[in-house]
């Protein structure tokens, strides 16, 4: 077996789930958690039992390259029965932490869901890693399925990956017209040398999650 069939992603585990009485499976994945700027965002796709296969080439988003990312995520939203991406901003992690931003971008992803038409209530989330930060600010607990490195092995998490990620790195590209200095058009916010060089020199900006910069 090659690295790259090795990484494949499968509908192995979502068929389980649905298998076990779940109508529909939400795969779940965040991008940004560990950046110094911009938000954080959670991707959600819905998927049910009679999904045809995924998206050829379809990875975890961190083993893809830009160009690959780019045109995977139309596919992947097209697979999807519906696709969401939710949002928490960068006064948000300063003011709640990490964890609750998290839950609180994926409250909006569902609830954009919900508006799209999707049956939530009737779904099973399989949500990537190993802490389910959702049921927390959630008015009424879903079921929820941690699966770590679910991006790697899970193909409904690994689309939401990739439709995370581009819809993350386009908003970064986006703003870096207005603050050049800090190159996100390449970093994405992330704690690149350049990045950091520019922190120190001019300080951050409104985008920058301030209690993360020491």
């Amino acid at each position: 077996m090659t690295p790259a069939a090795a990484t494949a992603p499968t509908l192995e585990f979502e068929r389980e789930l649905l298998a076990s009485g779940s109508r529909y499976v939400i795969g779940v994945d965040e991008v940004g958690r560990g950046a110094l700027a911009g938000p954080v965002a959670v991707g959600m796709v819905v998927i049910d039992a009679a999904m045809p296969s995924h998206p050829e080439r379809l990875r975890d988003s961190k083993l893809l390259a830009e160009p690959v990312r780019e045109q995977l995520a139309p596919l992947c939203a097209a697979w999807g029965l519906y696709t969401a991406v939710g949002e928490a901003t960068p006064a948000e992690i300063d003011e709640h932490g990490i964890i609750v931003a998290l839950g609180l971008a994926g409250w909006r992803a569902l609830g954009a869901l919900r508006e799209a038409g999707a049956a939530v209530d009737e779904a099973s989330v399989l949500l990537d890693g190993n802490h389910d930060y959702l049921n927390p600010v959630l008015e009424s607990r879903m079921s929820v399925t941690t699966r770590v490195k679910g991006d790697m092995s899970c193909a409904s998490v690994a689309a939401a990956s990739v439709i995370a990620k581009v819809h993350r790195d386009r908003l970064m590209i986006g703003l870096h017209d207005a603050f050049p200095a800090y190159g996100w058009a390449s970093n994405k916010g992330y704690a690149a040398p350049a990045h950091l060089a520019a922190i120190a020199e001019i300080g951050p900006c409104d985008h920058h999650r301030r209690t993360w910069i020491h």
